[in-house]
């Protein structure tokens, strides 16, 4: 441990600093939240919001990023067995304890997995991880959502194929055309994906970005982490709790918990740099994203479920994100 103490020595993080950014990020959040739930703003200013987050200044602020960025001795092998080991495994414990222990059908399982697993690295990981390590901290988190996507929507889908047919709802093969015809779909519409394909063509190019261009990337790029996280605020508001409060403590507490946890010991049994193995298990540390109550509103099951994960997870995540810096901290991988 003694060498990830040396690695930082230039980068301490006090006390003070944790709480600064811990309460920058949900600071913003609860304002969106605030803005929405005393209608002071509409539901459409949130909408509209989280449309220019999502199809603009994120996608710009990773184009940028990746353009930008120096990948020098960045592991995105390592980075993405960290940060998905953690994902297998929480969507497995959740999945199994949700049937067994809960009594709910396959459907519900592969929402509980999905919930437990599938961070809110968008909206609040990138804000996150942008505040706690700087620019640099920004390359792991986008090796990570980079892949991210098509691997949750992929296993997700495939999840729910299977879970039809367990719960005796779907008899018929899974028709592979199809499932590849919606993935791929999927992904050439999704904003974030375009934004990170554009990044890497211009990087492959060895293209540069100056003059008007770049003031004009630079200024959208710098609004995306304060708007991303007034427009999930907002979007919480809408989602309330409502029963299925035992399953829903239980995912938070493996997807707070347990997930981080785990990227962390992956992150330093394959010896990743300090910075990567801090930003992959500060995103694993996010709470639960929107895309869980979108699968499970798709999947037409477990929608209260995922919804009481979101609104659960975010709220204990103010306390449990700042007690994972200073744990970080505390064990040298992010000096305190």
């Amino acid at each position: 441990m003694s060498c990830l103490r040396n690695s930082f020595s230039e980068a301490a993080l006090s006390l003070s600093d944790v709480v600064q950014i811990v309460l920058s990020i949900f600071g913003l959040f609860g304002i969106g939240y605030v803005l929405a739930r005393s209608s002071y703003l509409s539901d459409s200013v949130g909408d509209g919001l989280a449309e220019f987050v999502f199809n603009v200044a994120i996608p710009v602020l990773l184009f940028k990023t990746l353009a930008q960025a120096d990948f020098h001795g960045a592991s995105p092998w390592g980075l993405w067995l960290g940060y998905f080991g953690g994902v297998a495994v929480v969507w497995g414990l959740s999945h199994r304890m949700i049937r067994s222990v809960f009594g709910r059908g396959a459907r519900a399982g592969v929402v509980a997995g999905v919930s437990a697993s599938f961070a809110n690295t968008v909206l609040v990981g990138i804000p996150l991880v942008q505040s706690a390590f700087g620019e640099a901290g920004l390359v792991s988190i986008l090796i990570i959502i980079s892949i991210n996507m098509p691997v949750m929507m992929f296993a997700s889908i495939v999840a729910n194929e299977w879970a039809m047919r367990a719960d005796g709802l779907e008899t018929s093969r899974l028709d592979r055309r199809q499932l590849a015809a919606r993935f791929g779909t999927g992904l050439i519409s999704n904003p974030i994906i375009v934004g990170i394909a554009i990044g890497a063509l211009w990087r492959l190019m060895d293209w540069s970005v100056s003059g008007v261009a770049a003031t004009l990337i630079d200024s959208l790029s710098s609004v995306a982490g304060p708007t991303a996280l007034l427009a999930a605020g907002m979007g919480l508001a809408r989602y309330g709790i409502s029963g299925n409060i035992r399953p829903a403590l239980l995912i938070t507490f493996l997807k707070l918990i347990v997930m981080p946890a785990i990227v962390l010991a992956i992150g330093l049994a394959v010896s990743l740099p300090p910075l990567a193995v801090a930003a992959a298990t500060m995103t694993a540390a996010c709470p639960t994203g929107v895309n869980a109550f979108l699968i499970a509103n798709r999947f037409g099951t477990g929608q209260a479920l995922a919804s009481n994960s979101m609104t659960i997870s975010t709220a204990i995540a103010v306390v449990v994100t700042a007690g994972w810096l200073v744990f970080l901290a505390q064990i040298g991988v992010v000096p305190g």
